[in-house]
């Protein structure tokens, strides 16, 4: 309906009731086609394949295919059409309440509403330099329909009549309802009007993109209706009491038309964030493909990476946790399932950790050992990389902020698996490597440290923002450090002797600065070093890897904690502390 068609008598007496209830026999629809969908892929065609090997079967499977394609498209656009209704129903619900109150204050002061939405008001006593005089009536027009009303303020000559200003705020106010509920209509109109199914019997290629339109189409218009029920500033906590009382049909429509809404949110369980995610990780291809433009190629191959991964077998079950284009690109991926799992960990990466390949191939794989690693001690253990923040990258790397820009985000995440793990304590581990030991000590040193956790691992850290391990949020019997002697990254030297060492030596003498300026100092460059028995933490054996300059290692001794197959005894330490058993961990003298 057109703003010039609208009328407030129609918005008022416009019964939103009977959307949803159209809204809600769609759904019956939808409903019935994705059971009758179940029915033929579990029911039918699974039957043939396990009974029946011949041309006649696979042409039979054929056919079942095209049936369970065609029941998935009819359960998605009447799915659509459910979520497009009550959209909006629930977005001309606002302006209908503004109008009906501007209404009942008209009546109440004994205005006259008419059908253009000007309001008249009668004659009143009106003060006067010349004394009390008698203020004619007159009629206000709403500013927004002006080009509506075929009448001209009829506010006569005269005293000014008390009650003129308050009837033009109602007129003001019964346009501004029509207005915005004639530009929702419209909205709704367009999309709705889309939702046509093509002619014919089978669901093509086009079929499918016309799907993705339409889900476009619906999200655009009922997005605000959607997003505006999420309690984004919540605690996880409150987040995950409002989705278990949503109704399955809500979450369906949140999974099916805004993925994205969802998918990050802390607090919603993990089997919901992977499936959203999934959902979701086409859109952000296909987005980052149409706009391209800076770091997009990079983070395009990475997200394609990760969608063939999804589509592979994998042991342990894989988990999009979290994805986004934001910064320099987001990440969140678990092996193992993190709600039902006795034992999980959640790993920061840190220096020069972004979406890209590198972050797919190497970063992925770390969590994927770990988890490996830990269902050997406990089979009921999940491992997850955590790339929720801007790693730094090149230079930033001697500044915090980064960290402390990351820590509040991870520890929402960490309230958030607390909160949806099925077990009433289960054994959590935060895992920081390089700069993300620092992100993991600052998050520790959040008000009440991070949520749930137990044990606490730093990996080639450079230090973590405190000087004793207690500082950290648990014992210092909870907290172990792997520091690989031929790591560089855990002998940096501090501000000071940095600036010493690049004066007489550049590079190098920074490196050696540590031992010129202060034989046997135990303090590295973000607070003392975590390997050091000052500290006070459990230090575990690790391979003390290829010397940087003698042996050409460079920095493989910092980056190979996590893998097996190069350090076995840091992998299998690390596992264990992660199982739940860290008591075997083979023990390493401090520095």
């Amino acid at each position: 309906m057109s703003a010039a068609a609208l009328t407030w008598r129609q918005l008022r007496d416009l019964r939103l009731a009977e959307f949803e209830q159209a809204g809600d026999a769609w759904h019956q629809v939808s409903g019935r086609a994705d059971a009758d969908r179940v029915r033929v892929d579990r029911a039918m065609a699974a039957k043939l394949r396990e009974t029946q090997c011949s041309e006649s079967a696979e042409a039979a499977l054929g056919r079942l295919r095209r049936l369970s394609r065609n029941f998935q498209y009819l359960h998605t656009e009447c799915g659509l059409a459910r979520t497009a209704l009550n959209g909006l129903a629930g977005d001309l619900a606002e302006p209908q309440r503004q109008l009906k109150q501007a209404l009942d204050e008209a009546d109440a002061l004994r205005f006259t509403v008419h059908e253009d939405g000007s309001v008249a008001y009668p004659a009143a006593p009106a003060r006067t330099p010349s004394g009390d005089q008698e203020a004619p009536g007159g009629r206000a027009r709403g500013r927004l329909l002006q080009e509506r009303s075929p009448f001209a303020d009829t506010s006569p000559l005269g005293p000014l009549n008390p009650h003129a200003e308050k009837a033009q705020d109602i007129a003001d106010r019964i346009g501004r309802a029509v207005l915005t509920a004639a530009a929702v209509d419209a909205r709704y109109a367009r999309t709705l009007e889309a939702l046509r199914a093509a002619k014919g019997l089978d669901v093509t290629e086009a079929t499918l993109r016309d799907v993705a339109r339409d889900t476009a189409a619906v999200r655009d218009a009922a997005g605000h209706h959607l997003a505006a029920a999420v309690p984004k500033d919540a605690d996880p906590a409150a987040r995950k009491a409002w989705w278990d009382a949503l109704s399955e049909e809500q979450r369906r429509e949140y999974l099916d038309v805004a993925p994205d809404l969802i998918g990050n949110l802390d607090g919603i369980p993990a089997a919901v964030r992977d499936e959203a995610n999934r959902r979701y990780l086409p859109l952000l291809i296909a987005e980052l493909e149409r706009t391209g433009g800076g770091s997009a190629e990079t983070k395009l191959e990475a997200l394609r990476m990760i969608q063939a991964r999804l589509d592979e077998p994998s042991d342990p079950p894989m988990f999009l946790l979290g994805i986004g284009a934001e910064g320099n690109g987001r990440a969140i991926v678990a092996y193992g399932d993190p709600d039902t799992s006795r034992n999980v960990s959640a790993y920061v990466p840190g220096l020069g950790t972004k979406l890209d390949a590198g972050f797919v191939d190497d970063t992925m794989k770390r969590a994927r050992d770990t988890a490996v690693g830990a269902r050997d001690v406990d089979p009921s253990s999940a491992a997850i990389v955590w790339l929720g923040y801007d790693a730094p990258q090149h230079g930033d790397v001697m500044s915090t902020g980064d960290a402390e820009r990351g820590a509040p985000a991870y520890n929402r995440f960490m309230a958030g698996l607390s909160t949806t793990n099925a077990h009433a304590d289960p054994h959590v581990t935060a895992i920081g490597h390089s700069y993300g030991s620092l992100t993991v000590g600052t998050a520790a040193r959040q008000s009440g440290g991070i949520p749930g956790v137990d044990d606490v691992i730093l990996l080639g850290s450079p230090g973590v923002g405190v000087d004793r391990a207690e500082d950290l949020g648990v014992s210092k019997e909870h907290v172990f450090v792997g520091a690989a002697d031929n790591d560089p990254v855990t002998h940096l030297p501090t501000r000071t002797e940095s600036a010493i060492g690049m004066q007489f030596g550049g590079s190098t003498g920074v490196l050696l600065a540590r031992d010129v300026v202060d034989r046997g100092n135990d303090d590295v460059y973000f607070g003392k070093d975590p390997a050091s028995e000052a500290f006070g933490a459990r230090r575990f054996k690790v391979d003390d890897g290829p010397r940087m300059v003698v042996e050409g290692g460079l920095f493989q001794a910092h980056s190979q904690y996590f893998t097996p197959d190069v350090d076995a005894e840091s992998a299998n330490n690390i596992a264990l502390i992660v199982g739940g058993s860290s008591h075997k961990i083979s023990r390493e003298e401090h520095r």
